[in-house]
């Protein structure tokens, strides 16, 4: 799990959250066939131009984008800047016409009167309705959990590795090795059969998909919310040691079935979909970078560094995480109004000279720094712990069992997800003959 969580959004049928990277500006967040790890154009062009800068959506509302670091923690960390979009209406979420018809008026999108959050969409809560479902997952994901499932980790890891062996000399490393590592992982860790994850990450890609339309849209998550509503209620019959199961029988006071399939949802998305981006990009990253891969492979304690090296130069999440100004502030000497919405540029913010020397360079050796791949605030990322035990053992076991690991196809043959919400490769095709 990573930042990207908070794009792994779902709509609950109370319309509590969805996306905002559809209407971004295709610039910001398509990368050229070839040149993957490159800033989308869009970003680089705005190089320059700001820490805090002034950003119009494709619906034509105005907003402000954040590139750089100290400025994206500070918005991050500062409750004057809200993560509910119920109540604070994220301008990306608009369609043209109501841009068009609130700019006639000089109107912003009006805060809505919420007397209670009732959904479980903790990604899109401020205190105190996020710090209780908060705090009811954080002693599910501590470090002394974690690190009880390395063995796990590593037994699906080298599992999947045979298994490509034995079916010959060349694979597509995305289905065959960086899906299933994540995902078997959170399906364990939640409750859920991991026979049921085709359908679950079908309509999850149909979600996430930037081409995807609304009804097909619609559709799928509807799919979504019947596929965890059906798991939520065999665990309220057939409780197990699981995750879901302790949400659903020790929670106090006891959490709705709406919230727990918000919740659900959430995690479960998230699980998967990030973390089996990072495993794909950056085994690209590294075969790419061959000095890199060659350094680590002398020297595997770098297996931590090159983890964190990777975290920061991919940064997969595509311009997604937003907040709301509740109130006037000021970041970085620009004035934001109360109300209006504003972009972490965490593909930027992570890539900040200031912070980051040589930043658009791969560099297994650069001494570890923070970053915001994970998030900041009390909205960082819950599972990163996990994230980065899957991440340490699955580069670690595939570069040290597969030693002749390559592309089987140019860099420039391989697909983009430039068409989804979370950056990464839709194949990775790769041989070790």
């Amino acid at each position: 799990m990573s930042a990207s969580s908070e794009q792994t959004s779902y709509e609950s049928p109370a319309g509590t959250a969805t996306s905002m990277s559809r209407v971004l500006p295709t610039d910001m967040t398509e990368r050229p066939a070839g040149c993957p790890f490159a800033p989308a154009p869009g970003l680089e062009r705005r190089r320059g131009d700001g820490a805090v800068q002034p950003l119009t959506l494709a619906n034509g509302a105005h907003a402000f984008m954040v590139t750089g670091f100290d400025e994206a923690r500070a918005v991050m960390g500062d409750q004057r800047f809200s993560s509910d979009r119920v109540r604070y209406p994220d301008a990306s979420q608009l369609q043209p016409h109501e841009v068009a018809a609130l700019a006639e008026r000089g109107e912003t999108p009006a805060r809505a009167a919420v007397e209670e959050r009732t959904d479980g969409m903790f990604v899109f809560m401020d205190p105190p309705e996020h710090t209780r479902l908060r705090r009811l997952l954080t002693g599910q994901f501590t470090v002394r959990r974690m690190k009880a499932l390395e063995s796990r980790v590593r037994e699906i890891a080298v599992e999947h590795i045979e298994a490509m062996q034995a079916a010959g000399t060349e694979a597509d490393l995305v289905p065959s090795y960086a899906l299933p590592i994540p995902s078997l992982m959170i399906c364990e860790l939640l409750g859920v059969d991991y026979a049921d994850r085709e359908e679950f990450q079908h309509n999850t890609h149909i979600s996430l998909a930037l081409t995807t339309t609304d009804e097909e849209r619609a559709k799928a998550r509807a799919a979504l919310y019947g596929f965890i509503q059906h798991l939520v209620n065999h665990k309220r019959q057939n409780p197990a040691d699981d995750l879901l199961s302790g949400l659903v029988h020790d929670a106090e006071p006891p959490l709705t079935n709406a919230q727990l399939v918000d919740v659900a949802l959430v995690l479960l998305g998230a699980g998967h979909e990030t973390t089996a981006n990072m495993l794909g990009l950056g085994t690209l990253a590294l075969l790419d970078n061959p000095d890199q891969l060659a350094a680590l492979r002398a020297d595997p304690s770098l297996i931590d560094n090159t983890v964190e090296e990777l975290l920061r130069y991919l940064s997969i999440i595509q311009l997604g995480v937003t907040r709301i100004a509740t109130e006037d502030v000021t970041v970085g000497g620009v004035d934001i109004p109360a109300g209006t919405t504003v972009v972490i540029a965490t593909p930027e913010a992570n890539r900040d000279q200031r912070h980051f020397p040589e930043p658009d360079q791969l560099d297994v050796h650069r001494p570890r720094s923070p970053h915001l791949a994970f998030g900041h605030g009390i909205h960082q990322c819950l599972g990163q712990q996990l994230a980065r035990i899957e991440m340490r053992i699955g580069f670690a076991e595939l570069f040290n069992r597969l030693p002749n690991l390559r592309l089987a196809v140019p860099v420039e043959e391989i697909p983009l997800r430039n068409d989804m919400q979370i950056f990464g490769v839709h194949a990775l095709p790769v041989t070790w003959a």
